[in-house]
């Protein structure tokens, strides 16, 4: 498996002095007027561009082209656009053309420029503020085309008005001639062309699958849209693709069944749709024979909410009720036939009802609102925030449901019968683990492979998870015993695909994972007690050290999913290579970094390069120098996003479907490295 499946989105790295001087520095003992400083214009988005899009690596870095890519669905969203194309030109740059109504290029009177000039080179400067430009946009910050300029190297726009073609160019944010006319045209559009700015950046090159992805998530969301996307960097493979899809999120439900190849337990597709006030509400959702996954992926005006928000918890309110209404009504009709078949009073107990986790089990659902305005949690837009949607995403669903279970019993009752088979599996496993748990973690005891730390105070204290005992000796120690603790796993982990909380505490692999940790896992985490705050997973670079990630994510993702909620988990970054000369001695993290070392040192056959296999081969110094230590070491937090991605990944490859993992194996075969054969 690539690495890139298991990447996180922001890379977490100590505040270098000088930064840390920047960010305290006043001159001593006069503080005054003259010290306050005011950025204008696009100054504040160069100056914290992390601020506006989130991160300067790959998740900002994306994150650009879905700023522009938004605004073409606003248009799509109001009706005026129905065809987007997005190409990677060479040179990582970005072209997206849509065929909505055009950039308003007429002077704005307000500001006296052109209201393209506005769009582009002022924050919070839109259509999308009121003034009937848009009833509904993704974008509500209004911040997204100024930003991609202000951190784009160059940006180009053109539009088309049905007469003229305008045209715009800014480097760095900023522009030396105003907007002109370069031609007729007979047609409507936008067309923007960037190249992100490296100096910005830490890097600036595209990944196609992501970019594909996402674009995949808007085509099914805006039922008919066409969306093509094409990457041109290789002029001797280019690569293109089309999505279109009628169906809309049912389309989105099938396609995820397949790509992970779900057995589904009821042929139909529940589509449950309508409007409260100016709210629009969609859903979809199916079951799977999946027993241990629960797949939620939310939007909001199209925007994906990964961190999910108030709409996803009124429809999972609504959900929860009306199974156990319908289960209730099932029960109280059984227990009234048994009645009748027999005159022997039989104790009968009252339905409890059925817990939310266990009426989700196996849910593969979609959940889509479209409101006049959201209130997203920070302009990367993760969580929902608007409290009128929780209940209007729970009158639509609860009436809808009700409805579709009324005309389709036959589903119902398979719902009711999975949840009903859900809790008690749920119920006995929660039997058998508090006998188990009340030995080992209700007691004092520690696992023995753990080397404790003596700080006791979690927001101090980290946990090295090492795979095997040889890099787990050099990391004991590495390390610095006040704040450090390490933990060493060996053999073959539990691969918690099929795998419910009972089976973990009993796999004397995953066991001392727990124990170390101290929150208990699924119904019975408690963040609260988590004995470290940062939990680093430090595997081998190689095929087996991926492994070893994606089974310890996919258990963090399945049965303690706060952790990463709360980015307490992170990935270890040891050097792939020592490159040494005499005395001097570099450490590479890549490819790259390994060639630049050597032209440093000298390529004249002198210069030594040791690629390392495995953690193990670092004696305690050089581990602590270049992965450990928190002054020089890098490490990536890992987030929810990231391990839902690693769970998918295992269940394609994991699972019991062939056709889905030979598809991936085919797919990816092409970004296969370090392979032992």
């Amino acid at each position: 498996m690539a690495e890139d499946e298991v990447k996180e989105v922001k890379e977490v790295r100590e505040v270098t002095e000088a930064e840390t001087t920047e960010m305290t520095e006043v001159k001593e003992g006069n503080y005054g007027a003259d010290d306050i400083q005011v950025l204008k214009g696009l100054d504040p988005v160069r100056k914290r561009p992390g601020m506006y899009i989130g991160s300067t690596g790959e998740y900002g870095l994306h994150h650009l082209v879905y700023e522009i890519v938004d605004n073409a669905i606003d248009e799509a969203l109001a009706g005026y656009c129905n065809k987007i194309e997005v190409s990677i030109l060479p040179g990582d740059v970005i072209k997206v053309v849509d065929n909505g109504r055009g950039v308003p290029t007429d002077i704005n009177h307000a500001e006296g420029i052109s209201a393209a000039t506005l769009v582009f080179t002022v924050l919070h400067a839109g259509g999308k503020f009121g003034g009937g430009g848009y009833k509904v946009s993704g974008g509500l910050h209004g911040v997204g085309a100024s930003v991609v300029n202000a951190l784009s190297e160059w940006l180009e726009v053109e539009i088309h008005d049905g007469k003229n073609v305008h045209f715009q160019r800014f480097d760095r944010g900023e522009y030396k001639e105003p907007i002109k006319i370069i031609g007729e045209t007979d047609h409507t559009g936008t067309t923007v062309t960037f190249k992100p700015d490296a100096e910005i950046f830490h890097t600036t090159v595209f990944s196609y699958e992501t970019l594909n992805e996402r674009l995949r998530e808007q085509a099914f969301l805006n039922a008919g849209l066409k969306i093509t996307i094409r990457d041109l960097r290789d002029e001797n493979n280019p690569v293109e693709e089309t999505m279109q899809y009628e169906g809309g999120i049912c389309s989105y439900i099938e396609w995820l069944n397949k790509k992970r190849g779900a057995e589904v337990m009821h042929p139909d597709i529940i589509y449950l749709s309508g409007k409260v006030d100016d709210i629009l509400v969609e859903i979809a959702f199916q079951y799977t024979t999946d027993f241990n996954s629960e797949v939620f992926r939310s939007f909001a005006n199209n925007i994906h909410t990964g961190e999910g928000g108030t709409h996803e918890l009124g429809f999972k309110r609504a959900l929860n009720k009306v199974v156990n209404d319908f289960a209730k009504t099932f029960k109280e009709q059984q227990d009234k036939n048994k009645k009748k078949k027999t005159s022997k009073k039989d104790d009968e107990k009252p339905f409890a009802g059925y817990s939310g986790e266990a009426i989700r089990e196996a849910i593969n659902a979609i959940i889509s609102v479209k409101l006049p305005e959201c209130e997203f949690e920070g302009q990367t837009k993760g969580k929902l925030g608007n409290p009128e949607v929780q209940p209007a995403v729970y009158k639509v669903a609860t009436e809808q449901l009700t409805y579709y279970f009324e005309e389709h019993p036959e589903t119902a009752q398979i719902v009711v019968n999975k949840a009903a088979s859900s809790q008690a599996a749920r119920d006995a496993a929660k039997k058998a683990m508090e006998a188990k748990r009340k030995s080992i973690l209700d007691s004092n005891g520690l696992p023995g492979k753990l080397a404790d730390c003596s700080e006791s105070d979690p927001t101090h204290t980290e946990i090295y998870i090492v795979e095997g005992d040889s890099a787990g000796g050099s990391a004991k120690e590495g390390r610095d015993r006040r704040f450090q603790a390490i933990l060493s796993l060996w053999g073959k982990m539990l691969n918690v695909e099929k795998a419910r909380a009972d089976k973990v505490y009993n796999n004397d692999k995953l066991l001392p994972v727990v124990k170390a940790l101290g929150t208990g896992i699924a119904e019975d985490f408690d963040i609260t007690k988590l004995r470290y705050g940062r939990v680093i997973i430090m595997a081998d670079a190689d095929v087996d050290g991926l492994h070893i990630r994606t089974l310890m994510l996919t258990f963090f993702f399945r049965f303690m999913r706060p952790l990463l909620e709360h980015g307490h988990v992170y990935i270890a970054q040891p050097p792939l290579f020592k490159v040494s000369r005499g005395k001097q001695v570099r450490y590479a993290f890549s490819d790259e970094e390994r060639d630049s070392f050597i032209a440093e040192l000298g390529s004249d056959g002198k210069t030594d390069v040791q690629r390392y296999k495995g953690l193990g081969e670092m004696d305690p110094i050089q581990l602590w120098e270049t992965t450990m230590n928190p002054e020089t070491r890098t490490m990536l937090r890992v987030s929810v996003e990231d391990a839902a991605k690693a769970d998918e990944i295992m269940t394609v490859l994991m699972g019991d479907k062939v056709e889905p993992r030979r598809e991936f194996i085919e797919t990816n075969a092409k970004l296969a490295e370090n392979l032992d054969i």
